[in-house]
């Protein structure tokens, strides 16, 4: 099984790359959806940041929460540290499970790829791109937030052009959405060619890279426990 490791930015248009994945038949590993079902276990959220950012059926309101800790650097830090285990083996498991159905390929959307350190373990690594202004604009658009919380969001998150630098396939996303779509066909043939099978060296690195990533996130989990 070949993991390839999928990242951006907000509003970068990462979660609709994601969906074109799945809609070729490519199992995606979700750390956003991982999230929110640790956030609905975890009561330690809500002991912290008070029940005022409960909605009326119980969840855990993500845009105020995303309000308060994206203009508080230390309140950021401290949810990171709350959910960081609870993630790492949201996403361990649901590796695992897909390795033993049997997909050659699967997808780790992780927008926190590289800060969480986890893109060691990925291979190819895909970054969606977009200007910054472009991407201030669609932030504001779609939350209906003013320049100032758009400006803090962004701002708390590693820059993209870093990412960009880090990545090994670079998906443009600042113009509209058939010229994504046409970036991705072109894409295709590096998901051939990551679906063939490992032999001889590549075997080898494909072993020992696994072989990392289950000893990394269980000593993750551990270390944040």
């Amino acid at each position: 099984m070949r993991i390839v490791g999928l990242s951006g930015g907000i509003a970068s248009g990462k979660s609709t790359v994601s969906n074109l994945f799945k809609s070729h038949g490519v199992p995606v590993v979700d750390a956003d959806v991982i999230t929110r079902d640790a956030l609905k276990k975890w009561k330690k959220v809500v002991a912290t940041f008070g029940e005022e950012i409960l909605l009326e059926n119980g969840e855990v309101n993500r845009p105020m929460l995303g309000q308060i800790v994206f203009s508080d650097p230390d309140k950021r830090q401290f949810l990171d540290r709350l959910l960081a285990p609870h993630i790492s083996s949201g996403i361990f498991w649901e590796v695992v499970k897909l390795w033993l159905k049997g997909y050659k390929v699967i997808v780790l959307d992780v927008p926190l790829l590289f800060e969480a350190k986890i893109d060691k373990f990925t291979k190819p690594i895909i970054v969606v791109w977009i200007d910054p202004e472009t991407q201030k604009k669609r932030l504001m658009g779609r939350d209906k937030s003013n320049e100032e919380d758009a400006g803090n969001r962004i701002n708390a998150q590693m820059p993209l052009d870093v990412k960009r630098n880090k990545a090994d396939i670079v998906i443009d996303n600042s113009g509209s959405l058939d010229d994504l779509k046409e970036q991705f066909q072109k894409f295709q043939k590096v998901l051939i060619e990551v679906s063939k099978p490992l032999t001889g060296t590549r075997f080898q690195e494909w072993s020992l890279g696994h072989a990392s990533l289950i000893s990394g996130l269980v000593l993750c989990i551990k270390a944040l426990s």
